[in-house]
């Protein structure tokens, strides 16, 4: 079946832009080992630089997420410059309460006032990062929680997580949101204090307008009907962001729709069918992902044009007939209709639509062929790389 992108489709994917994060080009492992790689950067500045050859190669990822302190300099003013210089912008901003001793068991859900004081203290610091960076959006996630029933007042938490962040969101000003993010488990075992969808929405909601969702691909049990989740957040009018990846078990934060590209599909239809690529959408989709093994600047290079490929396929549903043939009943033919979208061959038309752009055709094998590598490899030795929790 050949592809037939119309005019309004092509239109609506020109609308999707997808923020790549500064901690994927570090280095990253597994709680056993992080692996050094050659050319991996030392520094935000250098992250950034990698970050920009990805949209220079796709035209997909013209923004870049920061995660604090990991990313933190003396100044940020220069960092938005740096980053402007190479045509891409300073987005996300994402908080960090899970790596220091103080945090063992909460932060801003912990009993001890004076430590629930500091991970207060740390997001407004984050929003006086958004200030000088231009970014909207503060994201939170808590890895918070307990390993075992009676450990924790599992209310109170609940309790001081709102007053938590109502003190956080006070601190907002003009546009700027909080996104705050779930999961189900991990690193606590028994009960996680964001661990869903609804626990999230039941917070966000308490605080206002500009307090989101943010939905991670990866943070759901096995089964999870993600795009039904879509939907709901979508029609609700609280889906503040995406953090695309890929999973075969758990948390796996491998490339987005590596595992699953019929799960992507299904998601991106439920974007576009709850209007999350029109003109006046606010979403923002990310990616959160840790290349392991695999070359870093090309694992994100894969996943934007793995989104791409899944939207532009998700703009190919009948939507006419679809509505025709669920208000019949006719289930396999509504079936169908998915079907022969999602495997329809899109690929030579984003290959056009790159060249209308001036971009190459084949990303991958541009990267490939390149001097990049070779470059980075040779002018990053010595000095300290950057990697996950640094």
């Amino acid at each position: 079946m050949g592809a037939t992108l119309s005019p309004e489709n092509l239109q609506t994917l020109n609308r999707l832009a997808i923020e790549v994060p500064s901690w994927a080009y570090g280095n990253s492992g597994t709680r056993f080992k992080v692996y050094s790689t050659a050319g991996t950067p030392r520094d935000p500045f250098e992250k950034i630089a990698d970050a920009a050859e990805v949209h220079r190669l796709t035209g997909l990822a013209p923004s870049v997420a920061l995660h604090i302190p990991w990313d933190k300099v003396e100044d940020f003013t220069a960092l938005r410059t740096h980053a402007e210089n190479l045509g891409v912008r300073l987005g996300t901003i994402n908080s960090n309460t899970f790596q220091d001793d103080d945090y063992k068991f909460g932060a801003l859900t912990h009993e001890d006032p004076k430590i629930r004081r500091k991970a207060i203290d740390h997001h407004l610091e984050c929003i006086d990062v958004m200030d000088a960076t231009g970014s909207q959006d503060l994201k939170i996630w808590l890895a918070e929680g307990s390993n075992y029933p009676g450990q924790a007042d599992m209310r109170g938490r609940q309790d001081r997580l709102a007053d938590s962040l109502a003190e956080i969101y006070a601190r907002l000003t003009g546009e700027q949101r909080l996104v705050l993010e779930y999961k189900f488990f991990e690193p606590a075992f028994y009960h996680t204090d964001v661990p869903d969808w609804g626990t999230s929405y039941a917070q966000v909601a308490a605080l206002g307008e500009r307090a989101m969702v943010c939905l991670d691909t990866g943070h759901h049990a096995p089964g999870t009907n993600i795009e039904f989740i879509v939907m709901q957040l979508l029609r609700l009018g609280k889906l503040g962001s995406f953090d695309f990846n890929s999973r075969f078990y758990a948390d796996d934060d491998l490339i987005v729709g590596s595992a699953d590209p019929y799960q992507l599909f299904r998601i991106m239809a439920e974007v576009i069918r709850g209007g999350g690529l029109e003109e006046q959408s606010t979403i923002s989709f990310m990616l959160d992902q840790c290349h392991n093994v695999e070359n870093k600047i090309q694992g994100q290079i894969r996943s934007v044009l793995n989104v791409q490929e899944m939207t532009a396929r998700a703009l190919l549903i009948d939507r006419v007939a679809l509505t025709e043939a669920q208000i019949s009943g006719d289930v396999l033919a509504a079936n169908e209709i998915f079907m022969n979208a999602f495997y329809t061959d899109v690929r030579s038309e984003l290959e056009a639509w790159r060249a209308e752009r001036g971009l190459p055709a084949d990303p991958m094998a541009a990267f490939r062929s390149s001097d990049y590598q070779n470059r980075i490899e040779a002018e990053r030795v010595g000095g300290v790389q950057a990697g996950w929790g640094a």
